[in-house]
């Protein structure tokens, strides 16, 4: 996007007292979520980005294109196991840089997308970096090394986040990426090594053994992704291992050896490790050193995040932040509503909505992984007296014909009233098959119980039906 500049603002007894009603730091979906709400209120926004085109990390370097990359390996490996297209025996094969073509495609229509709606909204854009001057004003440096000021009423700081680098690895070494930085490899390795086996450690995993590559998978905990389903991660763990991820629990790195053929990583339990190249990917900072918050007597915590009220606003009152830099649920789709709810406070001093309790994770792993609500061992430790109707893909008529046949979706429900408490799907689409149990978690008094299922009538073959399976397979556990 084209970069504009603003003129320094010299108050007068004609003009307001800003050039703006608001200014937000920030083009991913929180910034996006604020700069909508605040324009069709009708108020004078400006967006800053200091990257060539809006979307912020979301858009270029974290949710589109690994989402984008996990699709088209997915798809290369339902062409290799299908012998409907391949009854030659012969595995077809695509190098990163291929499948880099369709990521980067559908990030250039996600940018133009996105920046179309400033554009309709009348959103002023401007392409720099933001830092306080003090609390109604920024300074602006733009990409040409100039720099300028632009006064606000309001500010929302929607800076996200970036992968966590520690300082003793060299990152600049051409065998050494972060999840930022793999984007832009450039030779095809045979073997990869991923440090961090949190949620992005997890789905870059499996799209290099997707396209064949040996995987090892260094985890620090005793488990995958420790806040799911135990079951669910069991079974994560078990098809990572079925298919050849070598994972390593309870490890931590040593040190980093970047060669020039290779990559040495050693583990504090004295084991020794080799690969092509090495993604480190654990934990994300919060993008918040650059904007000088000692100017207006801001303080982030030490991984860069903002502590926020209800309302979103940081202790200086015209300042508010939302999405990954006030940290938890660090998600796209929260991070919107959040950008909304701080427009509300924004216009009319009180934010009276919030995030829905029960927040719906999406992992896109291969199969992907998403839930909703309460797992076995939450329900398990506050003695609620639960039941669990599981619903196995393999048997689902949709699942035999699409060939999608690993994975399962289980319902935990209370076996006396039947209200629905967790969602849990493992599979292809899980993300997708997610929301139809979230919907009805959501509805109030006997709305929200496991009958819904039971009673509906689902179109068929569907992996929807997977309720109605899964449903009745619960209600036969129940006795008096």
């Amino acid at each position: 996007m084209s970069s504009k500049k603003n003129p320094k603002h010299s108050p007068s007894a004609k003009n307001p007292p800003y050039q703006y009603d608001a200014v937000v730091i920030g083009t991913g979906p929180g910034g996006e979520g604020v700069a909508m709400q605040l324009s069709k209120a009708g108020k004078k926004v400006a967006v800053v980005e200091r990257h060539e085109s809006v979307g912020g990390g979301c858009t270029h370097w974290g949710t589109i294109p690994s989402k984008a990359l996990r699709h088209s390996v997915s798809r290369l490996i339902e062409y290799n196991s299908n012998p409907l297209f391949n009854d030659t025996y012969q595995t077809h094969s695509l190098t990163f840089k291929q499948i880099l073509k369709h990521a980067s495609g559908v990030i250039r229509k996600q940018a133009n997308l996105r920046g179309s709606f400033y554009e309709r909204n009348r959103v002023t854009t401007i392409n720099a970096e933001a830092s306080f001057i003090d609390a109604n004003t920024l300074r602006l440096k733009h990409p040409d090394g100039s720099e300028d000021t632009i006064t606000t009423e309001k500010v929302a700081i929607a800076t996200g986040s970036r992968p966590y680098t520690p300082d003793d690895i060299d990152f600049t070494h051409p065998r050494i990426y972060n999840s930022d930085t793999i984007l832009s490899l450039n030779h095809e390795p045979k073997t990869v090594i991923v440090y961090g086996a949190g949620v992005i450690g997890c789905e870059y995993a499996s799209i290099f053994r997707g396209m064949g590559i040996k995987v090892d998978l260094v985890n620090m905990r005793d488990r995958l992704l420790s806040f799911l389903d135990a079951e669910v991660s069991d079974s994560l763990s078990y098809h990572f291992w079925n298919n050849g991820v070598v994972i390593r629990n309870t490890e931590s790195y040593a040190s980093v050896e970047g060669r020039e053929d290779c990559v040495i990583l050693n583990l504090e339990s004295g084991k020794r490790m080799r690969a092509d190249c090495l993604l480190f990917a654990n934990g994300r900072t919060g993008n918040t050193d650059m904007l000088n918050l000692d100017a207006i007597g801001l303080k982030a915590d030490s991984r860069g995040q903002l502590k926020v009220n209800h309302n979103y606003q940081t202790s200086v009152p015209n300042v508010y932040a939302v999405g990954d830099v006030i940290g938890y649920p660090s998600l796209a789709s929260a991070a919107y509503n959040q950008g909304r709810f701080a427009a509300e406070a924004m216009l009319q001093g009180e934010c009276h909505d919030s995030l829905v309790e029960d927040i719906p994770t999406g992992i896109y792993t291969i199969p992907e992984i998403s839930s909703v609500g309460k797992t076995e061992q939450e329900l398990t430790q506050m003695k609620v007296p639960y039941e669990v109707g599981r619903a196995q893909f393999k048997h689902l008529a949709r699942a035999q014909i699409a060939r999608t046949l690993v994975g399962h979706l289980k319902i935990l429900f209370h076996r006396e009233t039947k209200q629905i408490l967790g969602i849990h799907c493992f599979g292809e689409r899980a993300s997708e098959i997610v929301h139809i149990g979230q919907a009805i978690m959501q509805q109030k008094g006997d709305a929200n119980t496991i009958d819904y299922f039971v009673n509906n009538t689902f179109n068929y073959p569907t992996m929807a039906e997977a309720y109605r399976v899964a449903a009745l397979n619960g209600l036969n556990r129940i006795f008096e």
